[in-house]
């Protein structure tokens, strides 16, 4: 396999594995507790930023051409730590905003709010993250105490990225199949109900809120440690409908089914229209590409709405033996 083959392949699995990581962020808030949070693109963002200001250095440097406000350059893992915080206490504020008194229609409107105000003052305020030009030159981590050569770093960071996704993964299939996870399925049907068996619905739903909150923070530094750069025009509102998409596509409140749809929608989808022969004006195919995709979540939220793998729930037998059927 030629050396440029492996780049690409390397380059898909890390995407592959942040998308994942976003995935199933956005299905434990939006597929296990119905949080419908059309601003999940800003924590995502959110967690990018912090990841570049804190390994790029003092914005006052000698020869920094850059604007940014919290310079630093702190080791990894500790970016990664601290953008999982500000992730958290992001969606904190966020949703003591709009999950305490909003209804869930309410809710998703301001979230949509949320996510225009923020790439609007992050693209105008020159000096929080340099403007619409973004942030470039964003060292890679570990890449100077290595010394690899390039693409022996692409494998190293795709390993790395498998790892930072089986701590993910744990850590909300622990959730998920928790007592606290069927708390939160019990809020998502029928949050009336919860609340009259004494379940305090608003923390429940911030819980799922602030962790999906940090996960989306962690896949946005994870990406932009890999790439280098990142700029308001990478984390508009509709990457946030890419995403739901997935989670619909893959089957809502199951993971399994979110790895597929990340793997099918945002990794599968996007790359397979790099390939088609040019068409028509320039950035024909790209709009295309985004009407494909709002017709493809149509498809299946009329024919298939559970998706590819429904959730599993838990059921009982006539015994009282609990054993696990898929949701029809």
């Amino acid at each position: 396999m030629s050396g440029a083959v492996q780049f690409y392949i390397s380059t898909l699995l890390v995407y592959l594995a942040v998308d994942v990581m976003a995935c199933w962020a956005l299905n434990l808030q939006f597929g296990v507790a119905g949080l419908m949070n059309f601003a999940f693109i800003i924590f995502q963002a959110a967690g990018a930023y912090t990841a570049a200001v804190l390994t790029l250095g003092s914005p006052d440097a000698s020869g920094n051409f850059q604007s940014y406000v919290f310079g630093s350059s702190m080791p990894f893992p500790l970016p990664l730590l601290a953008a999982a915080a500000v992730g958290a206490v992001l969606s904190l504020v966020v949703g003591l905003i709009t999950l305490r008194r909003l209804r869930s229609d309410y809710q998703a409107m301001v979230m949509l709010v949320v996510s225009i105000i923020a790439t609007t003052v992050v693209t105008n305020e020159i000096r929080l993250f340099n403007g619409p030009a973004g942030l470039s030159t964003i060292p890679q981590p570990l890449a100077d105490v290595l010394n690899l050569d390039p693409l022996d770093y692409q494998w190293f960071y795709v390993a790395m990225s498998v790892v930072i996704c089986a701590v993910v993964y744990f850590f909300v299939h622990r959730i998920t199949v928790s007592p606290l996870g069927r708390t939160l399925r019990a809020v998502r049907d029928n949050d009336a109900a919860a609340a009259a068996l004494g379940k305090d619905v608003t923390r429940m739903r911030m819980f799922a809120f602030v962790v999906g909150g940090a996960i989306a923070a962690v896949s946005g530094a994870v990406l932009v440690q890999f790439i280098g750069a990142w700029a308001p025009g990478g984390w508009l509102y509709p990457e946030t409908f890419v995403l739901l998409g997935a989670v619909i596509i893959g089957g809502r409140g199951n993971q399994l089914g979110s790895i597929v749809g990340a793997l099918l929608l945002p990794v599968g989808f996007a790359e397979a229209t790099r390939f088609l022969p040019p068409i028509g004006r320039p950035g024909l195919i790209d709009a295309l590409q985004w009407v494909a995709i709002g017709l493809l979540i149509l498809l299946f939220l009329w024919f298939r709405p559970q998706g590819i793998f429904p959730e599993r729930r838990r059921t009982f037998d006539g015994s009282g033996t609990p054993n696990r059927a898929w949701t029809r």
